[in-house]
Formats: structure tokens, C-alpha cells, sequence
């Protein structure tokens, strides 16, 4: 009786484990790297990534990432985490295209700009959009980092 109960509880955990998400660190996303690509339509250069084999194992997935909530466009409507604050961001020249997530929240995020959030969703790698961010999470939701 008490092996079938253990291999019971076992079971379970097992499954608890493989359906939650994996809490990824900056150091995964930097599992690219970069090639200049014509744009055609645009006439410019773009840095396409090449996504390492560790990465696009988690496309598809629900993960979740910890860093610098940003909301870039001042109205709500794109939304970044980011591994460095706003000062600091891909934007501004410190930091490359690797620290910043595209987060699409299932709900308008109630976050200011330069909050440490940890952010969960299902990951989504983007190398042909040049509209939107090389990572994206679909779905999120967000809890703030006290």
C-alpha cells in the first residue's frame, strides 16, 4: 500500500512540475545572435536574430521573466520588460536587442515605468517582424517585485 501511495504522489508532482511555467533569466535570452538583413520594403539594414537551440526549446511555452517594466509608448499601448531601467535600455544605446521582451498583456497593466515586475506568458520568438520585438510574450499577466 504504501509504495502505490508514493508512486502516486510521485506521479503527481511530476505532472505539477512539467505544466509550470519556467522562470527564464536574461543570460537565456541572450542565446542570439545577429545578422544584418536587406529590407526591401523599408530600404535599411536590420539585425535578424539566429535563436540558439536552448532558446527555441521555450517558443511555445509559458514562461516568465523578471526585470524593468516600460511603457514606451507613453499611452499604454506597448508595453517592455526589460533587464535594464529606461535610462539604460536598448533604446538608448546601452544595451542590445537581447534585454528587452515584448509583453501583450491579456490586461491593461496597472505598472509605472522603471517598476521591477515579473512578467508570465507564452513565448513567442519573432525574426521576420521588423514591427515588433525579437521576443515576445503573448497573454501575459504581471505581478510586481517588492
Amino acid at each position: 500500500m504504501n509504495k502505490h501511495f508514493l508512486l502516486l504522489i510521485l506521479t503527481i508532482l511530476l505532472g505539477i512540475q512539467t505544466q509550470a511555467q519556467k522562470k527564464l533569466t536574461w543570460e537565456d535570452f541572450a542565446d542570439v545572435n545577429f545578422e544584418p538583413v536587406y529590407s526591401e520594403e523599408y530600404e535599411i539594414h536590420f539585425l535578424t536574430p539566429k535563436f540558439g537551440e536552448d532558446l527555441k526549446a521555450y517558443e511555445g511555452q509559458k514562461v516568465s521573466i523578471t526585470g524593468y517594466f516600460l511603457d514606451i509608448s507613453g499611452e499604454g499601448d506597448i508595453y517592455l520588460v526589460s533587464e535594464n531601467p529606461m535610462a539604460e535600455c536598448f533604446f538608448c544605446g546601452a544595451a542590445g536587442p537581447e534585454t528587452i521582451v515584448e509583453a501583450r498583456f491579456i490586461e491593461k497593466p496597472i505598472f509605472k515605468t522603471d517598476q521591477i515586475v515579473t512578467v508570465t506568458g507564452t513565448l513567442q520568438l519573432n525574426a521576420n517582424n521588423v514591427n515588433s520585438l525579437n521576443y515576445i510574450l503573448k497573454e501575459s499577466t504581471g505581478v510586481l517585485e517588492k
